[in-house]
């Protein structure tokens, strides 16, 4: 078992979008039995993985164990594809965690959840605070999705050390350059200047996920943007693998 953690600092970067094709890739591509959990209030990933919002608010009751995992756990359209879904409940996981005590409460859960699950991938929220401390403590990978900027690099950076100053061991960072437009100059100066990362362009494609509420591997994987998202996946996986 393994969790992926899509994780940034700021909104607006292409992560909900990122978070839904990789777990389709987990499930469709790679075939594991997958599970697509919403930590996010925005609520993107069942959106765009054609589910409805979750009701009531009963999402941060998994962490108080007043409910089970299973009990709010929900199909998809798409084989061996399952969804967490979130709701308004997490807005209170900060004082939550910290009247619990818990430190390591999601980690514990996603270990639960292996008995089910091959690969878990999280959509997290766009904060640094303890819910993300929780989701570092939980992850075996974390993509960090990087809009292409001179200062992606600095970003980058700003986040490994914000991680090893809170977490001395931290899972490994896979940094990303998303919403790409290659007729910007400054984006192709970004490509050239930082040519091992993964890209994920910015394209109607894409956009057409919010429009669908699918991922794009359902309806567009042999377009480039849906070959970049499923090449992503395969990186994601080797790294896995490789341990």
């Amino acid at each position: 078992m393994a969790v992926v953690a899509v994780y940034s600092v700021k909104g607006g970067v292409g992560k909900s979008t990122i978070a839904a094709s990789l777990a389709w890739s987990a499930a469709t591509l790679s075939r594991r039995q997958t599970l697509l959990w919403d930590l996010d209030v925005q609520g993107a990933a069942a959106f765009l993985t054609g589910c409805d919002a979750a009701n009531g608010s009963r999402a941060a009751s998994i962490f108080t164990r007043d409910l089970e995992p299973d009990q709010l756990i929900v199909p998809t359209p798409y084989d061996r594809l399952d969804l967490l879904p979130s709701d308004d409940s997490l807005r209170r996981l900060e004082s939550l965690f910290a009247m619990i005590g818990k430190r390591r409460r999601l980690a514990r859960l996603t270990e639960i959840l292996s008995q089910r699950y091959e690969r878990i991938v999280l959509d997290c929220p766009p904060a640094l605070n303890e819910l993300s401390a929780q989701i570092i403590r939980a992850a075996t990978l974390i993509v960090v999705p990087l809009p292409p900027s001179p200062l992606a690099r600095r970003a980058l950076e700003a986040i490994r050390g914000e991680l090893a100053y809170h977490h001395k061991k931290h899972p490994p960072l896979l940094p990303v350059l998303s919403m790409v437009d290659m007729r910007r100059k400054l984006h192709r100066d970004t490509v050239a200047e930082l040519p091992d990362w993964p890209i994920i362009p910015m394209a109607s494609q894409i956009e057409q996920m919010a429009a669908r509420r699918a991922p794009i591997g359902s309806f567009a994987g042999a377009s480039e943007p849906g070959r970049a998202l499923a090449r992503l996946w395969t990186g994601v996986e080797r790294k896995l693998v490789e341990g």
